[in-house]
């Protein structure tokens, strides 16, 4: 039976052009409407754009706790790029606003400056068209309203990166394998790879593959698992609340042990 107030994980396969909230948004609405109840936490373990697909974790209830610790996984991320043209929000949200020659560029050029410039801890300038927050608001925000939007860089590490698909000399494509830590934007890491190349690129398809241990094959499509959260059984909001009453009563017992063993342990020495 599901539990979703005392806390569940599920690990969703995100849809293309849909919001990370969307996706807590609409499994939220199934716990309410089957509990017949307003107050249930559910939150995901690390935002993915919209035009991004692959992993979405997302806790409910006391499991909300974890997300912090989950959002620390090692990311994987097969990135599509394409070089010789940019776009303020490095994905194809926006635009094309410049463009540039890519025709010097070499595939053993690509995985030269990938290995050299690209591995290990790197400075990183987050994307205006992020939500990081400056002023304390979200950068998007301002971006989207032409604003000039200054970030400061951030220290990430990528551990591995390499050439899955090269289009080149051909066509400016590059399908490339990230994984990387938590805070990596991949499209400032095009951004950036694509000014190293002496030209521009930006990101035409993102998904993330693994998040910590968990791995894109094992996850739920979006709509399989809101059909399994309208034939569950559940445990009702009652009994749920009893067993999160009962816990804390259980640890509080802990607590008082320990506190008791410690007191004894100092009367002793």
């Amino acid at each position: 039976m599901l539990n979703p107030i005392v806390g569940e994980i599920f690990c969703i396969d995100k849809p293309l052009e849909m919001t990370s909230f969307s996706a807590v948004k609409q499994i939220r609405g199934r716990f309410r409407r089957h509990l017949n109840r307003k107050n249930i936490h559910v939150g995901h373990a690390g935002t993915l754009d919209p035009l991004a697909t692959g992993v979405l974790i997302v806790c409910t209830g006391r499991l909300t706790k974890r997300i912090e610790e989950l959002q620390a996984g090692v990311k994987e991320y097969i990135a599509w790029i394409r070089l010789g043209e940019t776009t303020p929000s490095f994905d194809m949200e926006t635009e094309v606003d410049d463009t540039y020659p890519w025709q010097h560029i070499t595939r053993e050029q690509v995985e030269r400056v990938l290995q050299e410039q690209f591995v290990g801890a790197i400075e990183q300038v987050p994307p205006a068209f992020s939500a990081c927050k400056v002023d304390g608001k979200p950068a998007y925000k301002l971006a989207r309203k032409g604003k000039d939007v200054e970030i400061r860089a951030k220290t990430l590490v990528i551990d591995e990166i390499e050439v899955l698909e090269c289009g080149l000399p051909a066509e400016p494509t590059l399908t490339v394998r990230v994984v990387c830590s938590k805070g990596t934007y991949i499209r400032a890491l095009a951004r950036d790879i694509g000014q190293a190349l002496g030209s521009g690129a930006h990101l035409y398809g993102l998904r993330r593959t693994r998040v910590g241990d968990i791995r894109v094959e094992n996850c739920e499509e979006l709509h399989a698992l809101l059909d399994r959260l309208d034939n569950e059984q559940y445990v009702s909001a009652e009994e749920a609340e009893a067993q999160l009453l009962e816990a804390e009563r259980e640890a509080n017992r802990a607590r008082a042990a320990a506190q008791k063993a410690a007191r004894r342990l100092q009367k002793k020495t």
